[in-house]
């Protein structure tokens, strides 16, 4: 008899973000393979005797390679087991989500998504900042850091420059220098808005603000390194007042330009 797998969102890291149907999953789990940034708090609600799988990556290490992580799904699911893969945030917003449907979709194992909150919306949500606004933006666009890196990419920063009101840059600290660069080479204001926001939605959340031409010696003053997300845009000049999260951290910039 074969069990199923659920690929459950954990939500941006507040454990109280999480659904109630990801939870519900959760508890009634006999194997769960959870990621690095998923809440440690949310495994206290594991039933007796649940097997828990740490599949955490890290930049440039890997605890498990994807392609074990696939096969340990389908491998517990195949022994009749009820699989839970925690994934934080959403799994189909860059978690690779789609990869592991495919490989139960291969070997014909049932499986359900169970979409989570993700940190583009949450961590932006926690700092004030709304991705869209009815007069600051009708259009948002949630992209990767990593294809910052990525030649075939570079046609695509015209359009993000040029045709989006707000940008989501997940996995993006690394590559920041790149990104201002090429939104500002590809006709963004240098003074566009800018915050990085460091592990959003937990107690220690901290809020950088600045512009495209100035946030990189910002991020380095203030020593802000992943997990941010980097949110650029308009509606970044709402976290001024709408920031109710917690007390923001503003470097010495001129209001002007913030």
């Amino acid at each position: 008899m074969v069990g199923k797998v659920y690929l459950v969102g954990a939500g941006p890291g507040d454990p109280d973000l999480i659904t109630v149907k990801g939870l519900r999953c959760l508890k009634q789990a006999d194997v769960i393979l959870y990621d690095r940034l998923v809440n440690p708090e949310l495994l206290e609600n594991a039933k007796e005797g649940a097997q828990l799988v740490y599949c955490g990556k890290l930049p440039h290490y890997h605890t498990m390679k994807q392609e074990t992580i696939n096969h340990f799904l389908v491998k517990y699911a195949k022994k009749g087991y009820n699989v839970v893969r925690l994934k934080g945030g959403d799994p189909f917003v860059f978690g690779r989500g789609g990869e592991e449907a495919e490989e139960c979709a291969k070997h014909n194992v049932p499986f359900e998504i169970v979409p989570g909150i993700t940190a583009g919306i949450a961590a932006s949500a926690y700092a004030g900042i709304p991705v869209t606004h009815r007069t600051l933006s009708k259009s948002f666009a949630f992209i990767t850091g990593h294809q910052a890196g990525d030649a075939c990419a570079d046609h695509q920063w015209a359009h993000l420059a040029k045709g989006v009101d707000t940008i989501c840059v997940y996995m993006g600290v690394s590559h920041l220098s790149t990104i201002t660069k090429q939104l500002i080479s590809n006709g963004k204001s240098p003074q566009t808005p800018i915050a990085l926001i460091h592990w959003g939605t937990l107690s220690d959340q901290r809020t950088v603000t600045g512009t495209l031409e100035s946030i990189e010696e910002v991020v380095k003053t203030e020593q802000i390194t992943n997990p941010s997300m980097i949110v650029i845009g308009e509606v970044v000049n709402l976290h001024n007042n709408l920031n109710w999260f917690q007390e923001e951290i503003i470097p010495n910039i001129p209001a002007a330009n913030r």
